[in-house]
């Protein structure tokens, strides 16, 4: 790379070697600088030197001063003019109604702006359709004045069927950066990368290689000194680059998608269509290139209100068609990725279709495929790595319109009777595996049994919970569909196996359609003791879970009808049981008592340890709502003494469970008495049992009731810490008692 600057260091090199009386070879010996480097540079045939290498003359020619500065300006002049100025002016066009990424964006703007002695990288990674080029171009226009030697952007073409390898990006950059045909023959093939590193070294540019294939491709394009800021754009992850910034790019938020929406197609019409256009936001999947497809096609189909957008994109089968505006579909931008996977990936990718809640586990792919399950997991990997599955701790989800694509795929590349046998396998072992872990909490059953060879750990009470609330959505869609398949064996065996279980997740909001099914498939079956048995379950899930205590008195006045039929004591004690429940909670107390009174005679007599000490709690609950409180004490004594009696024969949940109960009963009583101070000590215990079983609900109603004792007791600050951690339970909480903590909270501010 001729020019006047590097030229005038050569010059002034050789004069200054003359000067002293010194051959190449002697300022070689004195300086450490090989006697070709020295010719080269005096012949001005290698790029200016670098800062050491000066400096190392300077030492060798034993200069002064003032000479040492003039060489060490003369190879700055050098390195200055050795490399035409690029700059964003020759990248591509870049959108004007860039939309969000804050966090991205700051991350790119702190990076830009601080000084630094060594290149940075940053790895622009996520799903397909997700803005990553768009990112980048917009980085670079913001930060560009932070990078006088320049700003170049490469398109890597890492999605053609045929990427160019880096050496040809490699010497690619060097012409672009001015090296010419000269410097590049003299360096040959295996000096282009020496010669690439050394023209960005000692430089501050900013380099933009987008569309990366992977990581081969990349790493010898990355400087290796200097204060280059390298940003990667990829639809892979580029996991096996070290020492970078890494950016993964999802969907936007609903509330910045609405706004790209808007800018594109118009505020006017945004703002006289809101909900339409929240609708046409949420099923683009708030993904950037659907979102910017809907709004084109919302600016040039003038004549469209946003309601008729929303309204086909409503069409699942016909979405990712409406989804094409010109040139540009979004289908396509997902092929690309698709295209490139292994066989293994794509099928897998394909049938996580079939998952029909919206994320997986390992385990559960691995049953749709065949795999075992470590080959499930590198097969999944596999994927998010190519930027077609996102993965949250161990849960892996596609994209919503990725799903109606790979659904599309299934159609196309999958035969019918393998998609239906991967189905039926899944389904199978979804029921499978949630009869076992719900039998963690049945009295009768416990852990799994010896000759169980399951793929997920449940080898205690709580990985058995987590596993069950994991795949709620999954095994409840496969015991509807063992319903509609007539296997009313399996809907009863799932049901009954739920049932513990559920007093540990009251407030999920499917429990009355669990037993409803049972309760059919028991009928079904002409089994009359589970069909009581069913029956009482689903008057519970009516009655607690659906606060409905009018309506499950059918329920449960139908469940003791059949278990009479059938004979069954403890199935009458129970929908005795739960009558009074009702009726207490109606206010209709007499009835409420004459139903409590029966279950207590039925499960006494029955030998029932799991149902007499909750009937007899019941009962002292009843006192209390009559004013006995005395005798609501003296009977939750009687059940705590009960319950010491059958430790060991009753379930552990349950036994805690029902001292939780008996505990605030207890400290509700004391209430009724003001005795506030006891009734504070009884209600800390049933939170702290509350907390150690992990029950938000209960902890709930504990934290409420606790709050209404201490601030009774004049303890208003300890009583607010109380209701302002009911309402930041979640959702698991009860939320009759988060609506009561909200009430009490906007009471104790207005009491100043």
């Amino acid at each position: 790379m001729r020019n006047g600057g590097q030229g005038a260091f050569g010059a002034l090199l050789r004069e200054l070697r003359l000067a002293r009386s010194l051959t190449i070879e002697g300022l070689s010996e004195a300086s450490g600088i090989s006697v070709r480097g020295i010719g080269d540079l005096e012949r001005d045939r290698r790029a200016a030197p670098q800062r050491r290498t000066v400096a190392a003359l300077a030492e060798g020619l034993d200069l002064r001063e003032p000479e040492r500065e003039r060489l060490l300006a003369a190879a700055r002049a050098g390195r200055s003019s050795s490399y035409r100025p690029v700059g964003v002016r020759s990248f591509p066009r870049s959108v004007d109604d860039f939309t969000g990424r804050e966090r991205e964006m700051d991350l790119l703007t702190a990076l830009a702006g601080e000084p630094r002695a060594r290149p940075a990288v940053v790895a622009v990674s996520g799903t397909p359709g997700a803005g990553k080029t768009t990112l980048a171009l917009h980085a670079a226009r913001q930060v560009a004045d932070e990078f006088p030697d320049g700003q170049l952007m490469v398109d890597m073409r890492g999605t053609h069927d045929s990427p160019p390898g880096p050496a040809e990006l490699v010497v690619t950059v060097l012409k672009a950066l001015g090296a010419s045909d000269r410097e590049l023959s003299t360096a040959g093939p295996q000096g282009h990368a020496a010669l690439y590193r050394q023209v960005l070294a000692d430089r501050r540019m900013l380099l933009v290689l987008d569309n990366a294939e992977d990581e081969t491709q990349v790493r010898p394009l990355l400087p290796g000194s200097g204060a280059t800021l390298t940003v990667v754009t990829s639809r892979r992850m580029l996991t096996g680059l070290e020492g970078v910034h890494r950016l993964w790019l999802g969907q936007l938020t609903p509330e910045d998608a609405g706004t790209l929406l808007a800018s594109i197609a118009g505020t006017e019409r945004a703002e006289a269509e809101p909900r339409a256009l929240a609708e046409v936001a949420e099923r683009c999947g708030y993904l950037p290139l659907a979102l910017r497809v809907a709004g084109n096609l919302l600016a040039t189909r003038t004549g469209w209100t946003v309601r008729r957008l929303a309204d086909r994109l409503a069409q699942e089968d016909r979405r990712l068609d409406v989804l094409s505006a010109g040139d540009v579909r979004v289908d396509a931008a997902f092929d690309l990725s698709y295209r490139q996977l292994t066989p293994g990936a794509a099928r897998m990718f394909r049938l996580l279709t079939l998952v029909p809640g919206t994320d997986t586990s390992a385990a559960s792919a691995a049953r749709l495929t065949g795999q075992d399950l470590y080959d499930a997991e590198d097969t999944l990997e596999e994927l998010v790595e190519a930027g077609l599955l996102g993965a949250e701790g161990s849960r892996y989800r596609l994209h919503d319109l990725l799903h109606l694509y790979a659904r599309v795929r299934l159609g196309e590349d999958e035969p019918a009777d393998a998609v239906d046998r991967s189905r039926n396998e899944l389904y199978r072992w979804l029921l499978e595996t949630a009869v076992v872990a719900g039998r963690w909490y049945d009295p009768d059953h416990g852990e799994p049994p010896d000759s169980w060879r399951g793929t997920v750990d449940l080898s205690d009470a709580e990985r058995a919970r987590e596993w069950l609330q994991a795949e709620a959505a999954n095994w409840l869609v496969a015991l509807r569909a063992a319903s509609e398949e007539g296997r009313h064996a399996v809907v009863v065996e799932v049901a009954e196996a739920m049932h513990w279980f559920s007093d540990q997740w009251i407030f999920w909001g499917h429990w009355r359609e669990v037993f409803d099914l049972a309760v059919c498939s028991a009928e079904e079956l002409g089994n009359p003791v589970a069909e009581a048995t069913q029956l009482n379950y689903l008057a519970w899930a009516v009655l607690l879970c659906e606060a409905r205590p009018r309506d499950s008195l059918a329920v449960s006045a139908r469940a003791l009808e059949v278990a009479v039929r059938a004979g069954d004591l403890t199935q009458q004690a129970w929908s005795h049981q739960y009558s009074g429940w009702a009726h207490r909670l109606l206010d209709e107390i007499e009835e409420a008592f004459r139903h409590v009174d029966a279950a207590i005679g039925l499960f006494t007599r029955a030998d029932d340890v799991n149902g007499l000490p909750q009937a007899l709690l019941h009962r002292a609950i009843l006192f209390d709502r009559v004013g006995r409180a005395e005798e609501s004490i003296d009977s939750c004594e009687e059940t705590l003494g009960v319950l010491e009696r059958i430790q060991g024969r009753i379930a552990p949940h349950l036994h805690v469970f029902t001292t939780i109960g008996t505990r605030q009963s207890i400290g509700t009583a004391l209430c009724t008495l003001g005795r506030w101070t006891e009734a504070v000590e009884q209600f800390e215990m049933g939170l702290s049992l509350s907390r150690e079983m992990g029950n938000a609900a209960l902890e709930s109603r504990a934290l409420v009731k606790l709050g209404d004792a201490l601030r009774s007791a004049g303890r208003h600050e300890e009583a607010r810490d109380c209701f302002e951690r009911c309402v930041s339970l979640g959702p698991d909480a009860d939320p009759q008692r988060v609506s009561t903590a909200r009430e009490r909270l906007a009471q104790l501010d207005s009491a100043g």
